[in-house]
């Protein structure tokens, strides 16, 4: 195949564009209920930014991911069961639950790895939970997310079924994004990925950080020991440990890369500049230990000895 083949074939990977219309529907309805009941669900530079970062992640995204439907196929040709899985009903299947725990550890080690994080934290930058946020991707992660889904084609599942599945999810996604929806009945909440869940992802609480990382279903998370429901009593507050105090598109974008680079620069020794690379974020050589983990663990502890 050339490559004009390939852009032939990734092209009818369009699920995201007929999305978009429906997003930006949602959006102007969720924002009309929070202005009807003053609910302040949208603050408009944070929703500024989210947009940039929708335009960003659409320009860094096109190449990575046509070197990755490019790889797929290759992968793919040399699978031994790329004549046994096509696409029927369980492959489908089977390729929906691949799928979510492939995003699951994406997404999880985009917490864990703070060189991943870099490229992740524009997404949790905002300061609102909204459908804008939803809209608002990480930059930098789109240039290493493909390589989460490499084993798939080697299990038999052809790419254009892959990248399916990927906007799929996605689209799924989005909807949970959203503090006008309340709990839903245990048994969804106990399955599924919900407002409620994603809304705890997206805490800088303490003992919110760093949970439920699911996509699609938030078994992930109870069988990896990364979930955390939402308490009454404890409401989210949404953004960073730190918030960032730029709104600038390309601030949002990089700052935890600058971050990164300036920590590197103030260590002398080679294996703590690699930590700040790829230990998880707030580590430190000299200074106090923030990784979410340890915070949790003091956090526990003190409430022991309350």
């Amino acid at each position: 195949m050339t490559i004009k083949d390939f852009l032939t074939e990734l092209s009818q990977d369009n699920l995201t564009l007929f999305a978009l219309p429906i997003f930006f529907i949602a959006l102007g309805i969720e924002f009309y209920i929070g202005k009807k009941r003053n609910l302040e669900l949208y603050y408009g530079k944070d929703s500024k930014a989210s947009f940039w970062m929708l335009i960003f992640t659409g320009i860094v995204e096109f190449v990575p991911k046509l070197l990755a439907f490019i790889a797929f196929y290759f992968l793919h040709e040399i699978s031994p069961l790329k004549d046994i899985v096509g696409r029927q009903w369980w492959a489908w299947i089977a390729l929906f639950l691949l799928d979510d725990l492939a995003y699951y550890w994406f997404h999880r080690l985009n917490h864990e790895v703070r060189i991943l994080w870099a490229g992740h934290v524009p997404h949790h930058s905002a300061i609102k939970m909204n459908f804008a946020t939803a809209l608002r991707q990480g930059v930098g992660e789109r240039i290493h997310k493909f390589i989460f889904w490499a084993p798939l084609p080697l299990l038999g599942f052809d790419p254009l079924m892959i990248f399916t599945m990927v906007a799929i999810s996605l689209f799924y996604q989005f909807w949970v994004h959203t503090e006008l929806v309340n709990k839903l009945p245990k048994p969804i909440e106990f399955i599924f990925n919900t407002p409620s869940h994603h809304r705890v992802h997206h805490a800088s609480n303490i003992r919110y950080l760093d949970c439920n990382h699911a996509g699609v279903l938030i078994i992930w998370d109870r069988m990896f020991g990364t979930f955390a429901s939402e308490d009454e009593l404890e409401k989210p507050i949404y953004g960073l440990t730190v918030n960032i105090t730029s709104y600038k598109p390309i601030d949002v974008a990089t700052h935890e890369y600058q971050a990164i680079w300036k920590d590197m620069n103030s260590a002398t020794k080679w294996s703590d500049k690699l930590r700040y690379m790829f230990y998880a974020p707030g580590w430190s050589h000299n200074g106090e230990d923030k990784r979410s983990k340890t915070l949790r663990k003091k956090l526990t502890d003190a409430a022991l000895y309350e």
